[in-house]
């Protein structure tokens, strides 16, 4: 469970945004949407490579500009 103290005097809107940092960083929503549906072992596999295949296409242009 993810939570911050809230320090006195501190602005409401700060700490709502170390609240979402902290989550973000938890990987608690993350973890959610992963487990909301089954996927099969074959079909990570190919999401994998697809997703290590874009990120070589991206470093490949950055490195080209």
């Amino acid at each position: 469970m993810v939570g911050i103290i809230v320090q006195e005097n501190e602005n409401i809107d700060r700490a709502l945004k170390r609240f979402k940092k902290k989550y973000e960083r938890s990987g608690t929503l993350k973890e959610y949407k992963k487990r909301t549906f089954y996927l099969k072992p074959s079909e990570e596999r190919r999401m994998e490579r697809l997703k290590s295949k874009r990120r070589a296409q991206k470093e490949n242009a950055d490195k080209n500009k």
